[in-house]
Parts: C-alpha cells; structure tokens; sequence
C-alpha cells in the first residue's frame, strides 16, 4: 500500500486502529492529528464517463439501467472544457460551424490532426469568429464554407492568410439556385459548370473554367435580362435564381477565393485542399453520430458534450485529475458572472467561453432553454 501523508503537515502517518465502520485510522506523529484515507476515484469516474460519452453504449443496458452511472458521473456534466491558445502558425486549417439547436451553434477550428479550438455562439457573425480566431496563430491559408461575417473576421484577426471558399459548398450554393434538373439552356450549362468546379486540379484548367463561366455569361446576358410583372404590377427578373447563382460566382471571383489551392506559393511547399472535407466529415459527422447515440440530452448537455470531444481531440488535453482541477464548472463561472457588472458580461469578459448572450442564459437561475432548440 502507498505510503499515507498527513493532510496537514504533510508528514508520514502510521495507522491507527480502525473506525467502527471498519475503516482504516490513521496518525499523524507530528501534528497529532487523526484521519481516515479517503480514495479519490474521480478520475476512474470521469474516463469511464468520456468512455460511454464517445461511445455507442446505451444506459439503459448497464446495471441497473444505469442509475449507478448515472449517479456517478453526473458531476461531470457541470464542467465546461476550454480550448488551449495555439501559439505555433500552421500551414492550413479548416473553420466551420455547427448547430445543435435554431440559436445554439459551435464554431470550430481544426488543422489536418487535431481540434484547436471552438466557439459558443447562437449563430455565425464576426464577432464570434473574431473570439474563436484570435486564440489561434495566423495560418498561411484557411478553408470555410464562407459562413455569415467570417470575411470581416479573417481581415481583421488573420490578414495575411488566403482564403479558400470551399468547393464542394459552392457547388452546393449553385446546385440549389438551379437544382439538378434545370428546365432552361443556361441552367444546365451552369449546372455542368459547377460540377466541373469539382474536377479542376490545375491552374490552366482554372482558367479554362473562368473562361467558360464569362462566356456563358456573354451567350445569356439577353435571356437573363428579361423581366416579368407580377401581380402586383410590379417588374421582376424572370431567372431570379440563375441571377442570384450568377453574382454568387462572380462575388467569389472579385475575392479571389475560388482558386487559391492552386497558387504555386502554396502548392510547392504542402498540400492545399480545396474542400473542408477534414471538419464536415472528420469532425463535424463524428459529433452528429455522437449526439444520435446519445439522443434525449438537454441543449446544455449537447453543448458540453460538443465541447468534451473537441477537448480530448485538441492538441495535448491535459490529464484526468488536471481537467478536473483546471476547468470551470458552473458553480464557479456563476459566481464569475454575479461579481461582473452589466457593462462587463456584454463586453469582453467572458468572450474566451462564448457570447455573453449565450452564457447569460446558461448561468442564470432561472435559466430556460425553450426557444434554443
């Protein structure tokens, strides 16, 4: 048996008989002092909890329905896991959010191995990607599905690194302004434009493709012109969804943000996706799998499950007994929260957990979630 130091002094202890529940007494010659040996199996509890967590298991097939489990483990549910700072610039990452309710989303940032780091908001703006990015080192170049204010954040938090808009999303965008069946010329010509998007692998057949964008264009500047009155007596465009399939393209061309995974600058020195593919299917499915095994879980519970995966998949997690030593809890982030004032918990004090919107419903007393799911 390990040696058992005095909590006090921190001297060694000799036993001392036994209680009369039968447990061990021990002595502390120095101090005088008289205590029983508690065992701490809290971080036994929290990996099988994070086993289970990242699993397939049921509850309801454990022992007792889970109950002992259940019990057990629900502590764990109070701890909030925080991202690291990454403070060595990588060559290219992948960005994107995910939505676990209509106004609960996680942005998350990951490299080709690993989480680091993720964002509570309830919705995308810049704002949120600002707090999420300026955790992280400027990478030379960054993949997203261009969601609502990343622009403006990736300017002002990483203004030298290039942008790549996902290809696979822009076909996506096309697809859904002409569906797979266009009725008209120009609509299966844009069609089989945007599936093309997905083949290219060079610079020449880059600028080939530009080429034939700007021709359909030119052939169907007429047909797309054309108005219609609607009952209102008001003029309308009679392809409003071509049009708006059109300026998309056009929009991602002016930015440059279609073809940067060609650019021989970065083609020489790594390699440069053109899809977010690594956090859609790396990540982003795995968490979704992860909450249909576990369906049933309260909006917070998906939220900090979320947040568990992302932990234990960031760069060097930190071990059991350190998580639970570390991490804030609800207790301690509520007691954060009431010492701030009004100015502060909508400013930037809580900014490194989430909006402060969001963590004024989580931590409120009477906190409710009806209109997050």
């Amino acid at each position: 048996m390990n040696q058992i130091n005095c909590p006090i002094c921190g001297k060694k202890c000799v036993k001392s008989g036994k209680t009369n529940a039968g447990s061990q007494r021990w002595l502390c010659k120095a101090c005088k002092s008289s205590f029983t040996h508690k065992i701490d199996n809290n971080s036994k509890e929290l990996k099988s909890f994070l086993e289970w967590l990242f699993g397939k298991e049921a509850q309801s097939t454990m022992p007792g329905e889970g109950r002992s489990f259940r019990r057990k483990t629900a502590k764990f549910w109070d701890i909030w896991t925080m991202p690291p700072k990454i403070e060595i610039s990588g060559d290219v990452l992948f960005l994107d959010g995910i939505y676990l309710g209509r106004k609960a989303c996680i942005l998350i940032c990951c490299d080709e191995k690993n989480v680091l780091g993720w964002y509570l908001c309830r919705y995308e703006h810049a704002g949120a990607w600002i707090a999420l990015m300026k955790r992280i080192a400027e990478p030379r170049m960054v993949v997203s599905d261009g969601g609502t204010g990343f622009g403006k954040a990736l300017k002002q938090i990483w203004p030298n690194a290039k942008h790549q808009r996902c290809i696979f999303h822009v076909f996506c965008q096309i697809k859904r302004y002409t569906t797979s069946r266009p009725n008209t010329m120009a609509g299966i010509e844009l069609y089989s434009l945007a599936k093309d998007l997905l083949k290219i692998e060079n610079k020449n057949e880059g600028g080939n493709w530009m080429k034939r964008f700007v021709d359909w264009i030119k052939k169907y500047q007429e047909f797309l012109s054309a108005m219609t009155i609607d009952e209102y007596g008001n003029k309308r465009p009679t392809h409003e969804r071509l049009l708006k399939a059109e300026r998309s393209l056009l929009r991602l061309i002016r930015e440059n943000t279609l073809f940067t995974y060609l650019d021989d600058e970065f083609t020489t020195s790594f390699s440069t996706p053109s899809t977010n593919n690594r956090i859609e299917g790396g990540i982003n499915s795995r968490l979704r799998e992860m909450l249909r095994n576990h369906r049933g879980l309260s909006i917070e519970r998906r939220i900090k499950a979320v947040f568990w995966w992302c932990y234990m998949h960031s760069p060097e997690p930190l071990s059991s007994s350190e998580i639970l030593k570390i991490m804030p809890t609800d207790k301690s982030i509520v007691r954060l929260y009431k010492k701030m004032n009004e100015k502060q918990r909508l400013e930037k004090s809580l900014s490194i957990w989430g909006d402060a919107i969001v963590w004024s419903d989580l931590h409120n007393e009477n906190k409710t979630f009806i209109d997050w799911d």
